[in-house]
């Protein structure tokens, strides 16, 4: 697309209508996957108080005003999470959501300012089960559009096969030659210099300034991410403690945490946790991620104190996020986000 051929522009349109017929197809195709299993599908708010608190998440602001002309402040959601754990306290047991979401400062082609996720949540059931329900969906989806691979660039992936399980410690050591977990200690704490030695050795440039978490994501983006989802899906699991504020820890390793992502076409599709339910601990770690952001980008996003007291009553549970358009995007061969959705945001200056 162009500012000389918009997508609306018919012959645009005609050549994106494929692979737009195609994204109903696996939608419904995805929606009735879930029905057959019991899932209720809910609808959430994309106006909350707070858009969600982890670093790097930027969201968009505006404001209510109420009749008596008193405003007050809101964000579009950048996830429905918090909606769907006040769901799981209220008494639901299985639900999920295909939420449209936003998110500011992110443009690119699998990045896209609206976009849709699917969010699904089992109570009393772990990362396991999330783990199953991914491999079914890759086949689904696929089955949907009429696709043997899945395909991104020039990296192809086969949705039928089981997909790869992969530690972060493993992929580290395996892509990068670092010993990850020597760099976190039992409590979470972490040993930025060490991982910063590590990482200058492996031949990754580094600054003056990069905290641990940033280092861990330079070596998880440019040395690992290309490997995985190569040929068959992988399964990224074993998250260190410090990049999971949302999971609990896992019970074989306190250094790490119930979190794992999806990868194909060494795209990352899909981010799961084992949930955190603890409701102290979590506003701790929401604290700290406000510090960093405050820190980093100069402003800092409200505490949900509606979720954290919904968190106390929440059951045991996992929940997973899905980028639907970016799966779309594998199951289409699409090279860019914008051919998958069916009227895109515009670019600013066009």
């Amino acid at each position: 697309m162009t500012s000389a051929s918009p997508w609306w522009a018919p012959h645009v349109h005609a050549d994106r209508r494929p692979r737009l017929l195609a994204r109903n197809r696996i939608k419904a195709a995805l929606r009735a996957w879930f029905a057959e299993r019991g899932f209720v599908e809910v609808e959430t708010a994309a106006l909350q108080v707070s858009p969600g608190n982890e670093t790097h998440l930027s969201a968009f602001a505006t404001r209510a005003i109420g009749p008596d002309g008193r405003g007050q402040p809101l964000y579009l959601h950048t996830s429905p999470e918090f909606a769907c754990k006040k769901l799981l306290a209220a008494g639901e047991r299985r639900l999920v959501v295909f939420a449209p979401v936003y998110r500011n400062r992110e443009r690119g082609p699998l990045h896209h300012p609206e976009f849709t996720l699917v969010e699904w949540y089992r109570a009393g059931d772990g990362c396991e089960a999330l783990m199953r329900d991914c491999a079914a969906l890759l086949a689904r989806a696929a089955e949907a559009a009429g696709a043997e691979r899945l395909r991104y660039r020039d990296r192809e992936a086969d949705p039928f096969a089981q997909p790869e399980r992969l530690t972060v410690a493993e992929a580290f050591a395996r892509h990068a030659g670092i010993d990850l977990l020597a760099t976190v200690a039992p409590d979470g704490a972490t040993d930025r210099e060490g991982l910063r030695a590590a990482v200058t050795a492996s031949g990754i440039r580094t600054a003056p300034d990069d905290t641990w978490a940033d280092l861990f994501s330079r070596v998880l983006v440019e040395r690992v991410e290309p490997h995985l989802g190569l040929g068959r899906a992988t399964i990224l699991c074993d998250y260190p403690i410090p990049e999971a504020a949302l999971a609990r820890p896992s019970p074989a390793d306190p250094r790490v945490a119930e979190r794992f992502e999806l990868y194909a076409c060494g795209v990352e599709l899909a981010n799961g946790f084992g949930e955190l339910t603890d409701a102290d601990e979590q506003r701790r770690r929401f604290a700290a991620e406000m510090d960093e952001k405050e820190r980093i980008y100069g402003e800092r996003y409200p505490v949900d104190e509606d979720f954290l007291a919904a968190l106390a009553r929440m059951p045991e549970a996992s929940g997973i996020a899905l980028g639907f358009d970016r799966l779309v995007m594998l199951a289409t061969g699409a090279r860019r986000i914008e051919e998958v959705i069916w009227t895109p945001v515009a670019e600013p200056g066009r």
